[in-house]
């Protein structure tokens, strides 16, 4: 039995991933998180084989509880869901030490063949991602300046290409004000931009968000 945590700020999101996975006789959901507290709490008492983890949690990102994850030896599992298109995100998560990368609007079969897949200690990966990483074995290596951006930096980024404003991502991030306004100062100098709407332009001519 492949026991597994679920780990999303979204009730409704993780009740569907529940569903889901309900449907496999060889995996079970052993306990739910809706921020990365909850998560290191239920971990302490809980033990899974994979641990289903959105990027996108209030406070600290699903994206530093992988990073801590790996930091202490974790032998737990993680299968990154995402709202991001795998071009934004995917990589970097596998690099960080995720074991795959599942788009949250891709078919529900999808996260039940990923569960099984890492549950194995193998690498889950879209056949979208298994491109992206050819591309980047073959093509010359030039790296985008956004790809230089820390992970909280590339998020605050895309929140605020996506129209939101400081307060709002101070807010959904569980962060002051001023925390916001650094990590745009940052973005802003390292992509050697400007303004918001520089960002903007640049989020969308890279991908980052739609048009």
């Amino acid at each position: 039995m492949i026991d597994v945590i679920l780990c999303d700020d979204h009730a409704l999101i993780r009740r569907g991933i529940r569903d889901t996975l309900a449907d496999a006789p060889d995996i079970r959901v052993v306990g739910e998180a809706g921020d990365y507290g909850e998560l290191r709490t239920l971990m302490r008492g809980t033990s899974c084989d994979v641990l289903v983890l959105d990027i996108n949690l209030p406070g600290r990102s699903g994206l530093d509880a992988l990073h801590a994850l790996k930091d202490e030896g974790s032998a737990v599992k993680v299968l990154i869901v995402s709202m991001y298109p795998e071009d934004q995100y995917a990589i970097r998560a596998l690099r960080g030490g995720a074991f795959g990368y599942v788009n949250k609007g891709g078919e529900p079969r999808q996260i039940v063949d990923a569960v099984r897949t890492v549950a194995q200690g193998r690498k889950y990966v879209t056949p979208e991602i298994a491109q992206m990483l050819v591309e980047s074995l073959t093509a010359p290596v030039l790296e985008t300046p956004h790809q230089k951006l820390s992970d909280r930096e590339l998020q605050t980024l895309v929140m605020i290409a996506s129209g939101k404003r400081l307060a709002d991502i101070a807010e959904e991030l569980m962060l002051s004000p001023k925390t916001v306004s650094v990590y745009r100062a940052r973005v802003l100098e390292k992509l050697q931009l400007a303004n918001n709407s520089e960002l903007t332009v640049y989020a969308i001519r890279n991908g980052l968000v739609g048009s």
